[in-house]
């Protein structure tokens, strides 16, 4: 009876085996088709690199990487706690740190751990082999030319979102957009099979800038040892292709480098050139010029009486380094007369000046499109006394960046046309606005040639076989209640070949404290070193008539 009962028992237990194995493949496929899949398939997303962004000639001035980021699942690493230390370890990472973030995001499935490891770092996590620690493929920014490039570039967060610079302004054409599929997972998180791709992932598009990278390493290193040898608080310079307004090189110092985030400071990614203000001093004399040859009260060889070197308006005393007597407007420049711009601005309108100043874009953002670009200080003419018209002429009570003095000066190399700001890179020259009469433009910029002659302000200027135009600047810093004595900006502005101009560049010094302060001491070297190699790397011919037939001369006796 018992052996009966027994085998009933079996048989009943086959039948419900086989009912339940019927019901579960006939009847219940669909619901645990769909367990099965939640449990192992997955959809996961294609990362997308951001575009690359190159100079003008091709070369890499950003790239994104791919790397590996390394995330947790808090509740299966938990029930291995043994493991920890060794993985805190790898990472260098605190043990204890990692058991509070696991404790504090239990409930999670997905907590990054560190993110962008190293591929040996990656290795190591990898061959711990352990419960809840996995490895997925991120893009991680890199930038080859370093802080050589930092402020023009700038950088972009661990998201790859950017921050500062080309790569904040343009985010959104440079950044891709992340694909999708489905994937087969094993029980550890491992992909063992791409089901199917729901969404291709799309790249970010590439941005060739109008950097040349020779010019911006050249400038670099000339600007920076200058601050280096002067002692400076800061320095700034910019390079312009006068013809297309192309910003080809631009520098400041200090800089930073994008690749290594550690250490990064508000105050050294920020763009000075185009973020930072400064009184331009003697260098706006050029257009104190221009605004009186305008007026149709003077000619080029008029002629200004300084004596006897200083000239009283109102309370104030204006000032030249010494009595230069009756000039033109010539040695005017050369000779950076203080109260020779004085009498000029005095015989002119107040809406004559300012109209030049503004037609030059001086209070005015230049358009370039750079982030936290600002436009300077030029108060409206009808808010000017009498004092205000007067040092406006020679660089005082108006404020301006860099590049905004540069496109100034460029104006003056492209025969009086004002051409827009770029930072990309130009395929078709641009059309320009004219600002200034061609003949004025021209007559100004010969008589700039006068300062960076032996005689002027800014000798330290010239290029050997080559023609220089251009203007020193020196100020007295700006202070609570006045301006001090000991505190300078150094500047120089200028425009090479000077017969027919192709760059135009300004160098800034904020500071000079080892014992030169003039412009055409501590920042018009700097233009003549760059300068020099410029020219030879782009290969433009010498337009010095004098040295070209020198050198032809010597070339005829060796012949």
């Amino acid at each position: 009876m018992r052996r009966f009962i027994v085998l009933a028992l079996l048989a009943m237990g086959v039948v419900l085996l086989g009912w339940r194995a019927v019901y579960l493949q006939v009847f219940n496929t669909a619901f645990l088709k769909s367990q099965g899949q939640s449990r192992h398939l997955r959809s996961i997303a294609i990362p997308a690199h951001r575009g690359v962004i190159t100079d003008r000639n091709g070369e890499l001035l950003a790239i994104s990487t791919p790397v590996s980021s390394v995330w947790v699942n808090p509740q299966e690493l938990i029930a291995s706690r043994a493991g920890i230390p060794a993985l805190a370890r790898v990472l260098d990472l605190a043990p204890d740190r990692v058991r509070r973030l696991l404790a504090r995001y239990s409930g999670r499935e997905f907590v990054y751990l560190k993110r962008h490891v190293n591929p040996d770092v990656a290795a190591r996590v990898r061959a711990l082999k352990l419960p809840g620690v996995y490895l997925m493929t991120e893009y991680r920014r890199y930038y080859p030319t370093g802080e050589v490039a930092a402020h023009v570039v700038g950088f972009t967060d661990i998201d790859d979102g950017g921050q500062e610079g080309m790569e904040l302004a343009f985010n959104k054409w440079l950044t891709g957009v992340p694909g999708r599929k489905r994937v087969i997972k094993d029980r550890l998180g491992r992909t063992v099979e791409d089901v199917e791709r729901i969404r291709a992932s799309r790249p970010g598009k590439d941005l060739r800038l109008s950097i040349d990278k020779r010019l911006q390493y050249l400038l670099y290193r000339e600007l920076k040892a200058a601050v280096i040898r002067h002692r400076a608080r800061s320095g700034s310079a910019v390079i312009l292709d006068a013809r297309t307004g192309e910003v080809l090189a631009l520098v400041n110092q200090p800089s930073y480098n994008p690749n290594n985030r550690r250490h990064l400071r508000g105050d050294r990614y920020r763009n000075r050139a185009v973020t930072d203000v400064f009184e331009p001093g003697s260098t706006i004399k050029p257009f104190t010029v221009v605004a009186a040859l305008q007026s149709g009260k003077y000619r080029a060889g008029s002629l200004i009486d300084t004596s006897p070197g200083y000239i009283r308006v109102g309370r104030n005393t204006i000032r030249d380094h010494r009595n230069y007597g009756v000039v033109d407007m010539t040695h005017l420049l050369s000779k950076s007369s203080n109260v020779g711009a004085t009498r000029l601005a005095l015989s002119l309108r107040p809406e004559q000046l300012w109209g030049v100043f503004t037609r030059l874009g001086f209070g005015q953002v230049t358009g370039s499109g750079f982030p936290g670009e600002v436009g300077g200080l030029l108060m409206h003419y009808r808010r000017w006394h009498e004092i205000e018209r007067v040092t406006m002429s020679f660089g005082y009570g108006l404020s301006v960046t860099p590049l905004q003095l540069a496109r100034a000066y460029a104006v003056l190399a492209n025969d009086g046309r004002l051409v827009p700001v770029s930072f990309v890179r130009r395929e078709r020259p641009v059309q320009g606005r004219q600002v200034i009469p061609v003949h004025i433009a021209r007559q100004v910029r010969r008589m700039l040639e006068a300062v960076v002659s032996r005689d002027g302000t800014g000798h330290r200027a010239r290029v050997p076989g080559y023609r220089v135009a251009g203007k020193t600047g020196t100020t007295h810093k700006s202070t609570a209640g006045g301006y001090a004595e000991d505190r300078y900006v150094s500047v120089f502005a200028g425009m090479i070949p000077a017969s027919h101009p192709r760059l135009v560049m300004v160098v800034m010094i904020n500071e000079p404290t080892a014992g030169e302060y003039y412009g055409g001491a501590v920042a018009a070297p700097v233009f003549a070193r760059v300068m020099t190699g410029a020219m030879r790397l782009l290969d433009i011919p010498p337009d010095d008539n004098g040295v070209i037939e020198t050198r032809a001369r010597r070339a005829g006796r060796h012949s």
